[in-house]
C-alpha cells in the first residue's frame, strides 16, 4: 500500500518534526502526532504546576498549544489518499 499525504499535511507534520514516506500509514504518524501533543500538554500541565505559567493564562497557553496541533482534528481518512503497489 502506497499513501500519497497532501502538501498541506506534510507541511503541518514537518512543523512537528515527522516525514512520513509513502509507505507511512497515515494512523502510524498520527499516533505519533498525539504522543507528541500529549507530551507537550503534560509539559504545560507541570508548568503551571510549577508556578512558571500563571493559573489566568493557562488556557491561552492551551488554546495555542491546540491550534499547532490542529490536524488531530481531522479525520485520519482524510490525510492521504491510498493507491495499491
Amino acid at each position: 500500500m502506497s499513501y500519497a499525504y497532501p502538501p498541506d499535511i506534510l507541511d503541518a507534520l514537518a512543523g512537528h518534526g515527522l516525514h512520513p514516506t509513502p509507505q507511512t500509514p497515515p494512523a502510524f504518524v498520527r499516533e505519533a502526532l498525539s504522543d507528541l501533543y500529549r507530551y507537550e500538554i503534560r509539559r504545560l500541565r507541570r508548568s503551571l504546576l510549577d508556578g512558571r505559567i500563571p493559573r489566568a493564562s493557562y488556557t491561552d497557553h492551551v488554546i495555542r498549544l491546540r491550534k499547532r496541533y490542529w490536524l488531530l482534528s481531522l479525520p485520519v481518512q482524510h490525510w492521504a489518499a491510498t493507491s495499491a503497489g
